[in-house]
């Protein structure tokens, strides 16, 4: 087995969220890939498989220090390059089939960028009572500041408060702790570089309320949101990670079919590190 270490969605090397990819990873059962995620300290790590499914590339499974995730977009991107880098080559040029918990993820080659078709929505509709009082407890955003409550689940169980503005995004302060498996996250009207900004936390094992860096899903649910109720056209710019020292860049398009692509750039930060038996 090797493990790359992979940065994904950064305007610059350094500047994105960090992601762990497992080569060879037929040998480790569940408890090894939650035992090596945890110990790496990522938000999430990647183990790539043979596929199962004759139309995929690869089989990849996800993990996050509190469990596996059917689905999440910064993993799917730094897989996609790790695997490609390794050698792989897709079966149609220019495209990668990636296999997951969520099914088959189509991943494109865009110029020096990847980019992975947002898988649909499984949960819509705006928040309940309850669901936006904990919301605000999580995310410490300004009652006043939230323009919509929504869902934008899409395999992780994203809830989004829209705000007024990147400012109100970024002055929000979260609670210390929340129920494992909480994903909530905060987008709001950007400034200067991006046109939306977004801020993305999730609960770990602990409890301990912990902000993402750079998040593809989140990302792709609020694209597909946006797109969908014509607050964004044909293509934005999302910021992401001022507040935890990263950069990130998410670049957000809906295609002539209606399909939603959420890219970015991806580098290669260490490959080839050999692991023990776990």
């Amino acid at each position: 087995m090797q493990l790359d270490l992979i940065d994904v969605f950064g305007a610059r090397a350094f500047a994105g969220n960090p992601l762990g990819v497992v080569h060879g990873a037929e040998g480790l059962d569940e408890a090894a890939m939650l035992q090596l995620t945890r110990w790496l300290g990522f938000s999430e790590t990647t183990f790539l498989l043979p596929p199962t499914d004759p139309a995929a590339d690869y089989r990849v499974r996800i993990f996050y220090p509190a469990g596996e995730l059917p689905f999440a977009g910064h993993p799917t991107l730094g897989t996609a390059h790790a695997w490609l880098r390794a050698g792989g080559v897709p079966r149609r040029a220019g495209t990668i089939i990636q296999e997951c918990g969520v099914g088959l993820v189509e991943v494109r080659q865009e110029g020096e960028l990847l980019a992975f078709k947002a898988p649909p929505l499984v949960r819509i509709g705006p928040l309940d009572a309850a669901e936006l009082a904990e919301a605000l407890r999580v995310t410490g955003a300004d009652p006043a500041a939230v323009v919509e409550a929504v869902h934008v689940a899409n395999g992780p169980r994203w809830q989004m408060l829209r705000l007024r503005s990147a400012a109100d995004v970024l002055a929000a302060e979260p609670a210390a702790k929340a129920l494992p498996g909480t994903d909530i996250g905060l987008a709001g009207p950007g400034e200067g570089g991006a046109d939306w900004e977004l801020r993305a936390f999730f609960a770990n094992a602990q409890g301990s309320v912990c902000e993402d860096p750079v998040t593809g899903s989140f990302n792709a649910g609020v694209a597909c949101h946006l797109f969908a109720a014509g607050l964004a056209q044909d293509a934005y710019i999302a910021g992401q990670g001022q507040r935890v020292g990263a950069d990130g860049r998410v670049h957000c398009r809906i295609d002539e079919h209606g399909a939603v692509w959420i890219g970015g750039r991806v580098d290669t930060i260490a490959a080839g590190a050999a692991l023990p038996t776990l």
